[in-house]
């Protein structure tokens, strides 16, 4: 009789339940964390690394007008820009100038602005602060503009040192940075 209980029970009763276990040497569940994003405002390429821009500018005494330009004609604000004779990120560094300005990952934008305002820094204490000639050398590699004893006749060295500054007046102009 017992048997046919059981088995009557087996079958009516839900087949779901199952006991909890109790385990004292069981961790307790883990928090379950949730987020919802409510809003998402799409940030202008130009204003992406205003951040990164501001820190470069104020631990290598760099105006970051002149970093923003930088960026602007070398990269676009790419993040993964690559040239085609292998500068990378959206300040364009070769890859052993990264090395040297101690960037590890040249497509991380902060590691690349820092490392970008870095090496502008040395060309403008190289150059006494003329802009032109730190662009010149940025763009051309020091040696050529010490060679030509300024910018150099290259077309494309000397598109860009019109450019950058070209960027940099209309931002003062505009009063943006």
């Amino acid at each position: 009789m017992r048997n046919v209980v059981l088995a009557t029970a087996a079958i009516i009763l839900p087949h779901k339940v199952k006991p909890q276990s109790v385990d004292k040497w069981s961790p307790p569940p883990a928090p379950v964390v949730t987020a919802r994003i409510q809003t998402l405002a799409a940030v202008p390429p130009e204003h992406a690394y205003d951040e990164f821009i501001r820190e470069a500018s104020k631990e290598h005494r760099v105006d970051a007008v002149l970093i923003r330009s930088v960026i602007q004609t070398e990269s676009a604000f790419d993040a993964m820009a690559v040239s085609r004779v292998g500068a990378v990120g959206l300040m364009q560094l070769m890859p052993e100038l990264a090395a040297e300005m101690g960037v590890d990952d040249p497509f991380d934008p902060r590691q690349n602005i820092m490392g970008g305002t870095k090496y502008l820094r040395r060309l403008l204490d190289l150059h006494r602060g003329r802009v032109r000639l730190a662009l010149a050398s940025y763009n051309a590699g020091a040696g050529n503009v010490t060679q030509y004893g300024g910018v150099p006749p290259f077309p494309e060295t000397q598109k860009y040192v019109k450019e950058v500054t070209r960027l940099i007046a209309s931002s003062r102009r505009n009063h943006t940075d």
